[in-house]
């Protein structure tokens, strides 16, 4: 086991002694705990190859619509749009 420190706030602390306390653990314990469950609850899978990648795009449905038009639409902001009028 590795050993470490960590620094709480007064609050945060004085609520986990709490836990410990009406569930019998030590503090170490429901560290570990803790840990365990946000690691397996936020913690991205490996992928199958051992490298994460990026996704594969996939069809919005823009049917249609050139690369280049496409880019254009991504890139007009709302402010164009309330002062411009709409290019077609």
């Amino acid at each position: 086991m590795t050993r470490t420190q960590i620094q709480l706030p007064d609050d945060l602390c004085a609520r986990a002694r709490k836990v410990c306390e009406s569930r019998e653990i030590s503090f170490a314990e429901l560290s570990r705990r803790g840990l365990e469950y946000v690691l397996n609850v936020y913690a991205p899978e490996p992928h199958a190859k051992g490298e994460w990648q990026l996704p594969k795009p996939r069809n919005l449905g823009w049917k249609g619509l050139s690369d280049a038009e496409i880019k254009e639409e991504a890139q007009f902001t709302s402010t164009e749009a309330a002062t411009c009028p709409r290019r077609e």
